[in-house]
């Protein structure tokens, strides 16, 4: 027994040493083709203070003069998937990847949940993108918004039309509510249909209702049963252990303790810190308009936020340039799942205000 407790607290020890050389905390540098850093990129982690409270964020591009984007995260900050899926947008923009208040690198244990709101969200949008166009002299800014980050980034690009160049919404909310029910009826079917009893089980138990929204049991369930079906954070991604978890220890852009603070925010969280808000919105009221270009970037195998609804509010959305892209080897991130065509996207349409390579205007 002894034996045992010292090579377990060994193994611990070798554990946490190698933990620790995994987070030295800073972003890896803009290489060049001679693998040394490009002269005038940037690559750095940061905080500013936003509306009162510390907020993190990574500023990468290969030129510091591009064009600014501004990326809003959905549930959970997600540069550091970055590593396993690059996007390459840095090569196109500066690309501004803000961890929220309440999240990841701008998680604090006193700051009140409910003082996180769409409302505090949106002041805090606007905070950065002013903060953004500054530092980087831009008259506008572009804002992409994935996911959760959707339900407040299209209504501060839709108040703040001076702002923003363009509104780019991936795996944009439409109406979260009818999603989940939709969700809920497909995973039940095909666990019905691959004989996972267990699973069956724990969702017939918590059903999901236009009324009632998402029970608690459900929620506890939700997101292993999408990703074992591949239906979402991407469509090969099958575990949110071995998906998320261990890729976030190995991102060398954190320390530890950001590191903890990462699940942390993600325990208190849970699916979005504003969920129980953005569950019951019809976006096609609450932002029937943009003054800007609107562009949709939609998986079609998205279940999270299901890619016919957002489809739907897309052709009721009026803007004076429109356009939505679907990408069909996709889940619920298509900018990492299909990166080419992402760049491919934003430079060829959105940098030029145009929509050529839409499937739907």
């Amino acid at each position: 027994m002894l034996i045992a407790a010292v090579l377990a607290f060994s193994a611990l020890l070798a554990a946490w040493g190698v933990l620790l050389a995994l987070s030295p905390g800073r972003p890896a540098p803009v290489p060049g083709k001679d693998g040394k850093p490009v002269p005038g990129s940037v690559a750095e982690k940061i905080y500013v203070a936003i509306n009162g409270v510390e907020q993190g964020m990574f500023i990468i591009g290969r030129d510091a003069r591009n064009p600014v984007l501004l990326v809003l995260h959905g549930g959970m900050p997600e540069y550091f998937l970055a590593d396993r899926y690059p996007t390459g947008l840095e090569d196109l923009f500066t690309v501004a990847w803000w961890e929220q208040r309440g999240s990841g690198m701008s998680y604090r244990g006193d700051i009140p949940k409910e003082s996180i709101t769409p409302e505090q969200l949106i002041a805090d949008t606007v905070a950065v993108t002013n903060y953004l166009r500054r530092r980087f002299a831009k008259e506008t800014i572009y804002l992409m918004a994935h996911s959760g980050g959707s339900f407040f980034g299209i209504q501060a690009a839709a108040r703040h039309p001076e702002l923003y160049a363009a509104y780019v919404g991936v795996a944009q909310i439409a109406d979260q509510v009818r999603s989940e029910k939709l969700v809920y009826e497909h995973m039940l079917q095909a666990y019905r249909t691959l004989g996972n009893r267990r699973m069956v089980r724990a969702l017939e138990a918590a059903p999901v209702t236009l009324d009632g929204g998402t029970p608690r049991k459900y929620l506890a369930v939700r997101d292993r049963g999408m990703h074992g079906l591949g239906i979402g954070t991407t469509r090969r991604m099958r575990s949110i252990f071995t998906g998320l978890f261990l890729p976030s220890l190995a991102f060398r852009g954190y320390s530890l303790p950001e590191k903890i603070n990462f699940w942390r925010g993600k325990a208190r969280n849970g699916v979005s810190v504003i969920w129980e808000k953005s569950l019951f919105a019809d976006m096609g009221r609450l932002v029937p308009e943009l003054r800007i270009p609107a562009y949709f970037l939609e998986g079609v195998h998205d279940h999270t936020c299901n890619y016919g609804l957002a489809r739907e509010y897309f052709t009721r959305l009026q803007a004076p340039v429109k356009g939505f892209y679907s990408f069909r080897d996709s889940a619920h991130c298509p900018h990492f799942e299909e990166p080419e065509k992402t760049r491919l996207v934003m430079r060829n349409d959105v940098l030029n205000g145009t929509n050529g390579l839409a499937d739907l205007t």
